[in-house]
């Protein structure tokens, strides 16, 4: 009996917290849902005070809820999920003390608290807790990761849209066509622009834009999926099996730690070049210091996440940052981390690791470790190679035929800088330090090129990708001597790679094809070549253009749009989420060969 009256009380306990998580998930979920309208209407002063009451009664019930459950559940959390609870309480405990007049006198260095960024950091600190918490299926039956990653992307760009459209966000209102480009672009980190970003959206609008950059150049899913699996240490096989897919994971044991190692990089090269960009900058261009640390903020996100957009109207070619040469090496170091690919970034690390090891261990006991000679993968070693060779190329070519053109008010170093800048950022990135429409006719050919190879596998970048291009280039040589396979540093490739590179290339050239004689057909007082660059620049998510974007019609602007959209989650992911994949079939076909050539 007393066993069972002890299941008894078990299994009340986990009703009651599950209660509690569930309401305190809905109360979180309005407390945002009054934070939007609370930042993005106008309201009356009598409102605002409601609603900073509002924002207390919350806090004060969802710490309450996460202390009940505490004691209620008996469940023993992870130190980082105390740890992130102790914030949270320890935050509203500050905030609360902060509305009682006598703490100030009495605490004067309380005051730094004394402000509603604080609160909303909280309702957002809250929001993230109980949110990940909740648990939601995803029937595999029905959405396959690829249909999950396109849905993704399709929610997160109709909600920026909404965010997009409230008065506070801009200063003259938009259009809904105008919000859909811009959250498009945002989300696909395209950098497209209609509207100029510094000027036309608030700061509340600016925010939301470089949010939109955050969650669109890692994916939705990403953070969903850390955070979900931060505080509830668990979760099913399938979705395991789903994140797989998401993440280029090798094994399904690594998800979450690819995941953990992800958001994690991110979150610190997105800090240091936060602060580098900031102790680049003239106190006499950008005097306020909250200024300074927006624009270092948004500028890191935007260039690691390869979206292209700036707070300045004419971006880097803005005259007073024109020639802050260490500003631009900072941003060309962003985004070509952001462009190269996690799976590369953790191989050179585990490869500096090893070396490292490897060093320390001769310098003292004069032997080395275990020699292990593909620390550096395959995949590594084709990325890099492809994207030093076209950042060389790049950057001589773009010297050479700009040397007396766009380079022309820059010298020595500046020039070559600069060159080395107009050369890289084409890899999706979209920042521009020179005046685009100016450039020569050889410069934009190898610019829409550049721009269609694009970055790397795996990355926050666009375009076919280098692996793609490094493919197709193999192929060509090993067709010429007469092989019937590809082999790189002593290894094969396999016919999956090669279909699928084949594949990509030939529907982003179909895609792209369609998107210019529709837009050409629309637009008939604008050029072919400045077309077929918006078309390439929207594909491949780069940003850059001619100047025609904001003048083109609506129909125009759909296309784009959703050029942008099938360039950031790719044609072949759209074809796999549309045609369920067959059991593999235990036959084959006799083998034919088409006349090619």
């Amino acid at each position: 009996m007393n066993f069972i009256r002890i299941l008894s009380q078990i299994s009340n306990r986990k009703k009651i917290s599950l209660s509690l998580k569930r309401c305190s998930f809905a109360l979180s979920i309005t407390a945002i849902i009054i934070l939007i309208f609370d930042l993005g209407f106008f309201h009356a002063i009598s409102i605002g005070f409601a609603i900073t009451n509002f924002y207390f009664v919350a806090l004060f019930i969802g710490v309450g809820s996460i202390l009940t459950r505490y004691f209620i559940s008996k469940e023993k959390l992870e130190i980082k999920v105390r740890v992130f609870d102790g914030i949270i309480i320890t935050l509203f405990l500050f905030l609360f003390l902060m509305r009682i007049d006598w703490m100030i006198v009495t605490f004067p260095f309380l005051v730094v608290f004394n402000k509603m960024g604080w609160v909303y950091l909280a309702l957002i600190l809250y929001f993230i807790r109980e949110s990940s918490v909740i648990r939601i299926n995803t029937n595999k039956q029905y959405l396959n990761p690829a249909q999950l990653f396109i849905a993704s992307f399709l929610t997160l760009i109709i909600v920026g849209t909404i965010l997009l459209m409230l008065p506070r966000a801009t200063h003259e209102g938009i259009s809904v066509i105008d919000a859909l480009f811009t959250a498009t672009s945002a989300v696909c980190v395209t950098g497209l622009i209609v509207v100029d970003t510094g000027s036309y959206f608030t700061q509340f609008g600016q925010i939301i834009i470089m949010i939109l950059i955050q969650l669109g150049g890692l994916g939705i899913m990403t953070f969903a999926s850390y955070f979900s699996y931060f505080f509830r240490g668990k979760t099913s096989y399938e979705n395991q099996l789903m994140l797989k897919d998401i993440t280029n994971s090798e094994k399904i044991g690594d998800v979450f730690n690819v995941l953990k190692k992800i958001v994690l990089l991110t979150l610190l090269i997105e800090s240091v070049g936060a602060v580098f960009i900031y102790l680049n900058l003239d106190s006499s261009v950008i005097s306020s210091v909250s200024e300074r640390i927006f624009f270092s903020i948004f500028h890191t996100i935007s260039g690691f996440c390869n979206a292209g957009f700036s707070t300045l109207e004419y971006s880097l070619y803005q005259p007073e940052f024109r020639f802050n040469y260490p500003l631009h090496l900072i941003l060309s170091a962003l985004f070509i981390l952001g462009g190269i690919g996690f799976p590369i970034l953790f191989n050179l690390y585990k490869y500096l690791e090893y070396t490292f090891k490897n060093k320390i261990l001769k310098f003292s006991y004069g032997q080395d470790i275990v020699y292990s000679p593909w620390i550096l993968n395959l995949n590594t070693r084709v990325v890099l190679i492809t994207t030093i060779s076209l950042s060389i190329l790049g950057t001589v070519f773009f010297y050479y035929f700009e040397y007396n053109n766009t380079l022309k008010d820059h010298s020595g170093i500046g020039k070559i800088i600069t060159a080395f800048f107009g050369a890289v950022t084409p890899r999706t990135a979209g920042f521009n330090s020179i005046d685009t429409a100016a450039l020569s006719f050889p410069t934009l050919m190898i610019i829409i090129i550049l721009m269609w190879i694009g970055a790397s596998p795996a990355s926050t970048g666009g375009g076919i990708k280098t692996s793609t291009f490094a493919i197709a280039v193999l192929n060509f040589f090993s067709l010429a001597k007469g092989k019937d396979r590809i082999e790189v540093f002593n290894r094969e490739l396999s016919d999956l790679s090669i279909k699928r590179a084949f594949a990509i290339m030939t529907l982003s050239l179909m895609v792209i094809g369609v998107s210019i004689l529709l837009i050409v057909s629309f637009e008939k007082d604008k050029t072919l070549m400045s077309v077929a660059f918006e078309t390439f620049s929207a594909y491949s998510t780069v940003g850059l253009s001619l100047g025609i974007t904001p003048h083109l019609s609506p129909a125009s602007k759909l296309v784009i749009i959703a050029t942008m959209f099938i360039g950031r989650v790719s044609m072949l992911t759209i074809l796999i989420a549309l045609l369920r994949k067959v059991k593999h079939l235990n036959y084959k076909y006799p083998t034919e060969e088409l006349l090619i050539n």
